[in-house]
C-alpha cells in the first residue's frame, strides 16, 4: 500500500496525539482539595492515573485502575486495603517509566512504603510523597510530551 494514500502510517518516530498536564504542583494540590472538600484531589488523582495509562502501557501491557472506580467501589469493599495495592503499583510504573525514559528522578513502590505510610508517623511523609509523586508524573507527562 501507497504510504501517502495511508494517513495512519506513522514515518518517524510517533508523536503523541494530546499534550498531558505538567503543571501538578503540591500547594495547588492541597489549597484547592482544601477549599473544594477533597474533589480536586479525587480529580488530580484520576487524572494521574490516566495519565500513566496513557504514557506507560503501551511499553508494559498493564493498565492501573481509575481513582474513581477505586475511591468509591473498590475501597470501601476492601476497607480501604485496596488503597495500598493501589498506590504500590503505581508508583512501581511510574518508576519503571522515569527509568525507561532515562529520566534522572528517583521514584518507586519504596518511596510510597517509607513516606506515605511509615512517614506518617511524623505527619509530614505524606505530603513528601504527594509532591514526589507529583514531580514524578510532570517529568513523565513532559517526555511523553516531547518524544511520544
Amino acid at each position: 500500500m501507497n504510504q501517502q494514500m495511508n494517513p495512519g502510517f506513522a514515518q518517524g518516530p510517533m508523536y503523541p496525539r494530546m499534550q498531558l498536564k505538567t503543571d501538578r504542583g503540591l500547594l495547588k494540590y492541597i489549597l484547592l482539595s482544601l477549599i473544594t472538600c477533597g474533589i480536586y484531589g479525587i480529580v488530580v488523582m484520576s487524572t494521574i492515573s490516566t495519565d500513566v495509562n496513557t504514557v506507560a502501557s503501551r511499553y508494559d501491557g498493564k493498565q492501573t485502575m481509575h481513582y474513581c472506580l477505586l475511591c468509591f467501589l473498590i475501597a470501601p469493599i476492601t476497607c480501604g486495603i485496596a488503597y495500598f495495592v493501589w498506590y504500590h503499583n503505581l508508583s512501581t510504573r511510574i518508576g519503571n517509566e522515569l527509568h525507561r525514559r532515562n529520566i534522572a528522578y528517583s521514584f518507586s513502590a519504596s518511596d510510597f512504603w517509607l513516606w506515605s505510610v511509615l512517614g506518617s508517623l511524623i505527619i509530614v511523609g505524606p505530603f513528601i510523597y504527594l509532591h514526589k509523586l507529583l514531580t514524578a508524573t510532570n517529568y513523565i507527562c513532559e517526555s511523553y510530551n516531547i518524544n511520544g
